[in-house]
């Protein structure tokens, strides 16, 4: 049931366009997170960046979607969930034309953190208007229904629409795509969709704003090691910073009556283990995309559009194994399905880390899409039943703030991975030799994962129960 204040009234002959805008929406968020990546050589080599520094096109995105996301949720309950989502779109839509325009490649990342920035402040307003919109029973079954193939195609369409744009039109049309996509929704939403309630509530900027500066210092720290060393000053200073900010953002929780991330959260490992597998999932969903790109088109010499339909599989095996989920928790439970999926995690990267070991110039595509296949399978197995269990595990009283947590901490995840993963590249030998034990090292991100969940998980389906 959406949250207070979410119910809002729609025509009836309405609600399928207003789904649809949601839903259009939705896709846009998701695309953004794939897009990029098949376009990353590309932009490498024009903007000049290093293999570190090419990370961050990636990171400084999901850096501020998935700080400012814990956050943005209760904005939205403030100023009205439509006036949400048509601010962040127009914020997302402007950083996307800047992207497309920089000239820098610094000016790139800061536009990509902006993009950042407007997909937080609307994307939490996406799923309550699509709950409030619709009535439980069919309508609603069907209106999640065509949300969650959204979301899970969405990463198939990015990197499909990411190899033809390079290739056929250049790098910068994966930011200006963007543009007409978003255009189309703001109308959309200015003209259908309906506007929420607004509630008082108090805003933990502190804790926030603590989240985000240790999160940036952090991945700076880890970055700026693969080019700097570990002893640089700002690299020490970094991680300094770091420590400092995450100790300010235990002080400001445990102040703050509606803290972004309850401390309660942590105070048992029955609900800490499954929040930290959810942290270290896309850390190594992002480290075997980013990496494989590379490998593809800098060692394999795939096109941009070979590379995007290398890597197809992968979301076409998670969205299948994500329709499947449902039917098996009954049967099996939380802990074995989620378990069975990390433990796809696990092979799949490590699978593709010795493709990258022996791969040349007259290396097929074969062997890049049978790893492909089982990652998205694993994926597919991991996230229905790690976020059942965090939400069912969460405290009643900090339910709202579990589903932001748990969203934003996939974001970060994969921000937070991606710059330690640089750093390995680098000691490993840079992309000329040390491609196959970065991967190798990527796959203990899941296999941490899995050692948490399968440890800490408990069962909350009752066995037989039928799947809704």
């Amino acid at each position: 049931m959406p949250p207070t204040g979410a119910m809002v009234s729609v025509q009836r002959g309405s609600v399928a366009l207003a789904v649809g805008i949601l839903v259009l929406t939705q896709l846009m968020f998701v695309v953004d997170t794939s897009i990029v990546n098949v376009a990353l050589p590309d932009i490498g080599r024009a903007m000049g960046f290093s293999s570190a520094g090419l990370s961050w096109v990636v990171t400084a995105y999901a850096l501020t979607f998935g700080g400012l996301v814990l956050l943005s949720g209760k904005v939205g309950s403030m100023i009205g969930r439509r006036r949400a989502l048509v601010l962040g779109v127009t914020v997302f839509v402007i950083a996307s034309l800047a992207g497309g325009f920089a000239t820098s490649g610094w000016f790139l990342v800061a536009a990509r953190a902006v993009q950042g920035v407007g997909g937080a402040v609307a994307a939490p307003s996406v799923m309550v208007l699509l709950m409030g919109m619709t009535v439980p029973g069919p309508q609603r079954s069907r209106a999640m229904a065509t949300f969650v193939l959204a979301t899970g195609a969405g990463a198939a369409v990015g990197l499909l629409a990411g190899g033809v744009l390079t290739q056929t039109l250049g790098w910068r049309w994966v930011m200006f795509v963007n543009a007409p996509i978003g255009v189309l929704a703001l109308l959309g939403a200015l003209r259908n969709l309906p506007e929420t309630d607004r509630q008082r509530t108090s805003l933990d900027v502190g804790g926030a704003a603590a989240s985000i500066v240790a999160m940036v210092a952090l991945v700076f720290a880890f970055t700026s090691a693969a080019d700097q060393g570990w002893t640089s000053p700002s690299v020490l200073g970094s991680f300094a910073v770091a420590v400092i900010s995450l100790v300010v953002l235990v002080v400001c929780e445990r102040r703050h009556p509606n803290p972004v991330m309850p401390l309660a959260f942590f105070s048992a490992m029955r609900s800490a283990g499954p929040l930290l597998a959810m942290l270290l999932v896309p850390a190594g969903q992002v480290g075997f995309l980013f990496f494989t790109t590379l490998l593809t088109q800098q060692f394999l010499g795939f096109s941009p559009i070979q590379t995007g339909l290398a890597l197809v599989p992968y979301t076409l095996g998670l969205i299948t194994t994500n329709q499947l989920t449902p039917r098996l928790l009954p049967r099996l439970g939380e802990r074995v399905i989620g378990s069975a999926g990390l433990s796809g995690l696990v092979l799949g990267i490590a699978w593709m880390a010795l493709v990258a070991a022996d791969a040349g110039p007259d290396t097929s595509i074969v062997p890049v899409l049978l790893p492909s296949v089982l990652l998205g399978v694993g994926a597919g197995a991991t996230f229905a039943p790690v976020t059942a269990v965090i939400m069912h595990q969460a405290p009643a009283e900090h339910i709202g703030a579990a589903a932001s947590l748990n969203q934003g901490l996939q974001m970060l995840g994969g921000a937070m991975g991606l710059a330690i993963l640089t750093s390995v590249l680098a000691a490993a030998g840079g992309l000329d030799h040390g491609l196959g034990t970065t991967l190798l090292a990527t796959a203990a991100f899941p296999l941490t994962g899995l050692a948490l969940f399968g440890i800490w998980a408990r069962r909350i389906t009752a066995p037989g129960t039928t799947p809704a």
